[in-house]
């Protein structure tokens, strides 16, 4: 079966290629293709597109998601995307620290401390799960 784009035998689109492999790089492992309108919205759109336009780094996308889960109070999806950071390389536990008190300031104390708390899970989770692999190594 061939698609005519590049992705012969996989029955997937170009966008939808591009899509699975953005958000395995926005995330850290790879993302099985799903089915369903809101899975492909989510890959082909989301991913496929915003996320892989020129002009801004995933690093960048991901701290200007961060200002604005703040700013909706979106507490699930900031703990998943400073783990994913941490994950990747992209911040510090550090700078999670001063991204939030810098946020304290646009989105209200309130909110930011909120972030700082959130931000405070994701660190924790981050530094057991590197124990728990080290443990496991050696």
């Amino acid at each position: 079966m061939s698609d005519n784009s590049g992705n012969a035998g996989t029955g997937r689109s170009e966008q939808r290629q591009r899509g699975l492999e953005m958000m395995g790089k926005v995330y850290g492992f790879d993302q099985a293709d799903g089915t369903g309108d809101y899975f492909a919205h989510t890959v082909d759109h989301v991913f496929g597109e915003v996320w892989s336009r020129e002009g801004l780094t995933i690093r960048e996308r991901r701290l200007l998601l961060f200002g604005a889960v703040a700013a909706t109070g979106q507490w699930n999806i900031a703990e998943v995307q400073a783990g994913a950071a941490l994950a990747n390389g992209e911040v510090t536990p550090e700078q999670l620290h001063e991204i939030a008190l810098f946020l304290c300031y646009y989105v209200g104390w309130p909110m930011g401390t909120q972030l700082e708390m959130t931000f405070g899970k994701a660190i924790y989770k981050q530094k057991k799960a590197q124990k728990e692999k080290e443990a496991q190594q050696g």
